[in-house]
């Protein structure tokens, strides 16, 4: 059997993201771990706010395509998802809403395993948005989504100049959530 191709990407392009860190680090565990590794970064498919008007006028963008053909191509997911005002960022949901109205063949969610993960300078690591990030994959897209995720608090400090984690109980959560993807992700392959 091939290996897993697993897409990784973070919600956020902000420069120096704490959410781009942790998918670096899970791209590289997923790597020595033989998963064919796909780094995506939002800010390579600009696409403009949804709006049903200008989807009727000019139809879907074609960031929006390219975006549904990379995820199409993958057999899991590692998404690492900012928290803003208890919520996802606006920047994740207008992509996932604007790929969901491509009506090319083929589905971009379903028959996906999606691990979530966040990094957060507060206290709760995100974990707010995680929960809205597994409503939106689940309840409305239709995908499956890992119980398990992980979740980095204080991020300003939670990386160490190398882009590890420098707390062993979360690179150890860390590590058990790149496995899961890559069990769960291995078993869906093999049916």
């Amino acid at each position: 059997m091939r290996n897993p191709r697993i897409l990784v990407c973070s919600g956020s392009t902000r420069s120096g993201s704490y959410n781009g860190r942790l998918v670096a680090l899970a791209a590289k565990r997923l790597a020595i771990l033989d998963a064919e590794v796909t780094h995506l970064s939002l800010k390579d498919y600009p696409l403009p706010v949804y709006d049903g008007d200008l989807e009727e006028t000019g139809g879907v963008p074609e960031n929006a395509k390219k975006l549904k053909r990379i995820l199409q191509a993958q057999d899991g997911v590692f998404l690492s998802c900012p928290e803003y005002n208890a919520g996802i960022t606006p920047l994740l949901k207008n992509t996932l809403d604007w790929i969901s109205r491509v009506k090319d063949p083929g589905e971009a969610y379903r028959n996906k395993v999606f691990a979530l993960g966040a990094a957060s300078t507060g206290s709760f690591g995100g974990m707010r948005g995680l929960i809205g990030m597994r409503t939106i994959l689940e309840v409305g897209l239709g995908a499956m989504v890992l119980p398990q995720m992980v979740s980095v608090a204080k991020a300003a400090g939670a990386f160490d100049e190398k882009g590890d984690l420098t707390d062993d109980r979360l690179s150890g959560q860390l590590d058990r959530l790149v496995d899961a993807l890559l069990r769960a992700t291995r078993f869906e392959m093999s049916h």
